[in-house]
């Protein structure tokens, strides 16, 4: 008759109460050898009902603590002190079980303890619940066995064996059913993990950016919990939130998600239901703990302006605090589809400010203390690697059952609309057409930029930008092979991994993107204060039959959501003759061997103007010398190109190289960075100084225009960056100057043509 312990590696059978039936009635030696005899028998017979060969170890140790036990019980019984009391045998019994069950459990809650990596006390103290009545009714037993075979024989004894087999009996069918309870928690806590799992891998599927995201969110949730003080159910709780907090993006429109910009008020209408989403999809589920509640309020802030309900404070439940805060590092510092991550450090110290504002106080001051070291539990945890299969090609069935959709396009629901669009496809594709016949023409005379200057200029009739640039595809990045306009230094200095930012996804995807975010573009966030004035993108990739993945055409605009969709289609219906223009620039200038010199004007190209700057800062920081920094955009370029044509727009160019050639000193630097922008370097220059020689080099360009043209142009607009003020490094100092340069062009523009000076000059 034995029983197996609830959740443990041991067992428990009546051997107990002959041990203590023993003491009542046999001697000390002869009371071990019937313990020890009894364990044996026990020990053989448990093993060879589970099939298993005898385990000497096993066996000697239950014989050992069995032998222990009883002699620590016998001591125990035989104590005199108990002697003279009337009940003195069943006090002194009881006393012995006592003892025998403390000193029997003890090294089995060890055992048990060392071979299940538990807490030994914990152990115990579970044995202690349910076992420690087993011996007292097993003293009782032993006790009335004991006094009916004294006063009624032993044939009365006989009789108490089925009683004893009803308790062995109900003993076995309780722990039965407590390991059947036991069983089914741990299935049902299975299935939650797989069901969890399983709808991971649908976020996964929806947004792509989620994986390195759920890791640490989940690591940082959790640890947030536990030093909060958590119960149990709580941190189940968060721990099935932290993954399945984002499950109502399922509902969420595609090109909402993964949209490269700001959202729209009508698009974040559209994202906001994703709480309430995620919290109906998952009260289905039927947690047994409280997941639902979490996610629905895991947008709301402490002061109230969250959503979807506008809890506030101690309303917002503490998991959804714990993961709204955690939920917003982690974006802050993971890269997005709308920006580049963020250091983790500069992260913490956004959300630290929103402390007592969008997230809880308390909950904050406690991922500040430890955010480090729950980064490294976060960097050291494995990630699931399984993906939902994407790729996937199905070769079965000829047509959907409603038919497919018709090749031909659907009318326009206006008759005036759909003959505007129609004339401003015709007209990009005249505007096209004279471009490649310009080329033909002209042959080998035109360089690349010049073709491509071109081609811009005609391509701002149809598309208007503030800046455009063509990338080409080389090797595994995107190149700029011609920029124009405001901050194509900048740009012309970004190289794009295919498949990133907006115009690497353009390419890698084959898709256009219509008002994106200029941001994501990589090495925006080099210095985000370059791309101030640009908040809306139109970008279609170029493509060949020799090469399906040429590169991308990519328009930049001040305005937010500057571009449309007939923006889109006149460009998309051109975009094979850009192509091809932009592959014939490609191949002449990577035929062109690199100089570092500009074929126009003789100038220092861009290239060799970056490293003659970061020499002349390394100079300047030892010598604790001043450099100044002018950024010089010439006016009316574009002008002089469509009224006096291209060889006369050159020529003007080299005189405009001249002029700020001539007119430097032999320790000054002047360099070209674009077909209409120069950049000069002015070696102890001070900002009060520079104002008299912009003035005289607006002048002398003036008059170069109106002795070429017999007309003149606007001149020139100049910005300055100095350092150490403006900047201490090669790109803000290039930066400033820029941003300064596009400002004085568009107050000179608003005055009338009057020559403005930058602000650092002035």
């Amino acid at each position: 008759m034995n029983v197996v312990f609830p959740g443990a590696r041991g067992s428990l059978s009546v051997n107990y109460v002959v041990s203590m039936l023993a003491l009542l009635e046999l001697q000390l030696p002869e009371a071990l050898i019937v313990a020890t005899v009894a364990t044996i028998a026990q020990t053989y017979w448990h093993q060879k009902s589970l099939g298993k060969p005898l385990n000497p170890e096993y066996l000697c140790f239950n014989v050992a603590y069995n032998g222990i036990a009883l002699l620590a019980a016998a001591w125990m019984f035989r104590q005199p002190l108990f002697l003279s009391f009337a009940i003195g045998e069943l006090l002194r019994l009881t006393l012995a079980g006592t003892v025998y069950f403390v000193v029997g459990t003890v090294p089995l809650s060890i055992a048990i303890a060392l071979l299940e990596g538990r807490s030994m006390v914990t152990v115990w103290k579970g044995l202690c619940n349910w076992l420690f009545l087993y011996y007292i009714v097993g003293v009782s037993l032993a006790e009335l066995v004991h006094m009916a075979t004294l006063r009624l024989g032993w044939t009365f004894t006989l009789a108490l064996l089925p009683l004893l087999y009803v308790v062995y009996r109900s003993f076995r069918l309780y722990f039965a059913k407590l390991e059947q309870e036991k069983a089914h928690a741990q299935n049902m806590a299975s299935l939650h993990l797989r069901t969890i799992e399983a709808l991971a891998m649908a976020i996964e599927a929806k947004d792509e950016c989620t994986g390195e995201h759920l890791r640490r969110v989940q690591v940082y949730s959790l640890e947030l919990a536990k030093h909060l003080g958590l119960d149990e159910g709580s941190i189940h709780a968060l721990q099935a939130a932290s993954i399945l907090h984002d499950i109502g993006k399922l509902a969420v429109p595609d090109y909402i998600i993964s949209k490269p910009g700001k959202l729209t008020p009508e698009e974040f209408d559209k994202m906001k239901i994703h709480t309430i989403v995620g919290a109906e999809i998952l009260e289905q589920v039927s947690f047994p703990y409280p997941v639902s509640p979490i996610v629905r309020s895991h947008h709301e802030k402490w002061d109230g302006s969250g959503y979807p309900d506008g809890l506030q404070s101690e309303e917002i439940p503490i998991g959804a605090r714990i993961l709204s805060a955690v939920d917003c590092l982690d974006a802050l510092a993971s890269d997005r589809q709308y920006r580049r991550a963020l250091p983790l450090d500069e992260a913490m110290n956004y959300v630290s400010s929103m402390a007592g504002k969008h997230f809880d106080p308390k909950v904050i001051e406690l991922l500040q203390q430890h955010y480090r070291d729950f980064e490294k539990i976060a960097q050291s945890t494995p990630v699931n690697t399984s993906r939902l299969r994407r790729d996937i090609v199905v070769s079965r069935g000829d047509a959907p059952d409603a038919g497919y959709e018709s090749n031909t396009a659907a009318a326009d629901p206006t008759p005036e609309r759909a003959q505007n669009r129609a004339a401003s496809v015709a007209f990009a594709l005249q505007e096209m057409q004279a471009v490649m016949d310009l080329t033909e023409v002209l042959g080998g005379t035109l360089r690349p930029e010049e073709i491509l200057s071109v081609l811009a200029h005609r391509l701002k009739q149809v598309a208007p930008y503030d800046c455009i640039a063509f990338y080409v595809r080389r090797g595994d990045v995107l190149k700029p092979i011609f920029v124009s306009g405001d901050n194509s230094r900048v740009f012309a200095s970004l190289e794009i991994p295919v498949g990133q930012g907006l115009s690497g996804w353009v390419v890698e995807t084959g898709k256009p993107i219509v008002n994106g975010n200029p941001s994501v573009e990589p090495g925006y966030l080099n210095d985000p204060s370059k791309f101030s004035l640009l908040n809306s993108a139109l970008s279609i990739p170029l493509s060949l039959d020799t090469d399906p993945k040429l590169g991308a055409l990519t328009l930049y605009k001040a305005e937010r959501d500057a571009y449309n969709s007939d923006h889109l289609r006149v460009l998309s219906a051109i975009s094979g003759r850009i192509a091809q223009a932009v592959d014939n620039a490609a191949r002449v200038q990577k035929k062109q061997p690199e100089t570092g010199t500009d074929d126009l004007t003789g100038l220092p190209n861009a290239e060799s103007l970056n490293a003659f700057l970061q020499k002349e800062l390394a100079r300047c920081k030892l010598e604790g010398k001043r450099l100044a920094v002018l950024a010089c955009g010439v006016d009316g370029l574009k002008h002089i190109d469509e009224s006096f044509g291209h060889q006369t727009s050159n020529e003007f160019v080299k005189r405009v190289a001249a002029i700020l050639r001539n007119n430097c000193r032999s320790s000054d630097y002047v360099a070209t960075v674009g077909r209409d922008e120069f950049a000069v370097l002015l070696a102890d220059a001070r900002p009060g100084e520079l104002a008299v020689r912009i003035e005289s080099l607006d002048r002398m360009i003036r008059a170069a225009s109106r002795e070429l043209c017999g007309e003149e142009t606007p001149g020139i607009s100049v910005g300055a960056a100095c350092f150490p003020e403006n900047g201490s490094d090669v790109d803000s100092l290039l930066s400033w100057a820029d941003r300064e340069m596009d400002r004085v062009k568009r107050e000179r523009k608003a005055s009338g043509g009057v020559l403005q000076l930058a602000r650092s000059i002035e």
